[in-house]
């Protein structure tokens, strides 16, 4: 072999190695750290939509709708994942949209798959915003969310995870992220007794979190009769876009809200009626609200304990 010859294999084998390389990391699986993926909504309004699943040890508790807006000035970050590395990768994302610094995480309510990357984002500067009762509820619950977390969503959780609100929202609160007021208004009981939504004036986008659910079943850990009266006052104003806790973004508001008012409403008006002839729960777990069963996935899932949950609350009603 000449000497000409052994100069062309030294370049071709570094580039054989260099294209090794590049197809080695092109097949690397995708880890919970990577970008998560976010869509635009609205100028400056980025969304990841969760999968329609139960929270388990393959979602790791990752199946929320969460994401972030911009302002001119900083970054609020709308509910956090449900894991830390969901959390890191949100984060991820953050940085890839924006140079902007976070200066918000607001927490639309106690749920799992809303919270559990709260602490990647504990930072000198960001406060962490939330409804009155919100601080309460996790307290009340944290034990119990952080002993099962290894159990049910296969993570490890420390007390640190678990990240109560700096601000709390009597009822209503603007804060500015720069060129943009965010409108935060506290609910009152309804999907939980901790619901906090977001609206945008900028461009009418509404993130209403699990105020609605979109095919997915909707879950009553609150009040019932509070989430009607909630959509009764929801559904009178008109919004250019909604961001739901559970299910695709809607730009045909309100009619995109009438399937879950409609379950809802069923629950009421049926567990009154059974109560009033003298059933009980175990009646209503049996027979009402099944003709739904079609309309909504996860159906199985939830739908007996809202039925359990609805009955206890109209049982005592005046």
């Amino acid at each position: 072999m000449s000497s000409r010859d052994r100069a062309n294999i030294i370049p071709f084998r570094a580039l054989l190695l260099v294209c090794s390389v590049f197809l080695l990391s092109a097949m690397r699986p995708a880890t919970a750290a990577d970008v998560l993926s976010v869509t635009p909504v609205a100028p400056g309004i980025y969304v990841h939509q969760g999968p329609h699943e139960i929270p388990d040890t393959h979602n790791h508790g990752a199946i929320a709708n969460i994401g972030f807006i911009v302002g001119e000035r900083c970054v609020a970050v709308i509910d956090t994942g449900g894991n830390p590395d969901q959390g890191r990768a949100l984060y991820n994302a953050i940085q890839h949209a924006t140079d902007k610094p976070i200066c918000y995480v607001i927490n639309t309510h106690v749920h799992p798959d809303h919270i559990y990357g709260n602490s990647v984002f504990k930072a000198k500067g960001v406060k962490f915003v939330g409804h009155h009762k919100l601080a309460r509820a996790m307290a009340a619950r944290g034990p119990f969310y952080l002993a099962k977390a290894k159990e049910l969503l296969g993570i490890d959780l420390t007390a640190g995870d678990i990240i109560p609100p700096d601000i709390a929202v009597e009822k209503e609160l603007d804060i500015d992220l720069g060129g943009r007021i965010l409108k935060l208004t506290a609910h009152q009981p309804a999907h939980t007794d901790n619901d906090l939504s977001i609206y945008d004036p900028l461009t009418d986008t509404l993130w209403l979190a699990d105020l609605l659910f979109l095919e997915h079943l909707p879950v009553i850990d609150g009040s019932l009769k509070g989430w009607l009266a909630e959509i009764e006052q929801l559904e009178r104003h008109p919004y250019k876009t909604v961001i739901p806790g559970h299910g695709p973004i809607v730009t045909d508001w309100p009619q995109s809200l009438q399937a879950e008012k409609r379950y809802l409403q069923t629950l009421l008006a049926d567990i009154r009626a059974l109560i009033k002839s003298g059933g009980f729960l175990e009646q209503a777990l049996e027979s009402i609200g099944y003709q739904a069963k079609s309309e909504w996935k996860l159906f199985d899932d939830f739908h007996r304990k809202n039925v359990s949950t609805a009955f206890a609350e109209l049982e005592w009603e005046d």
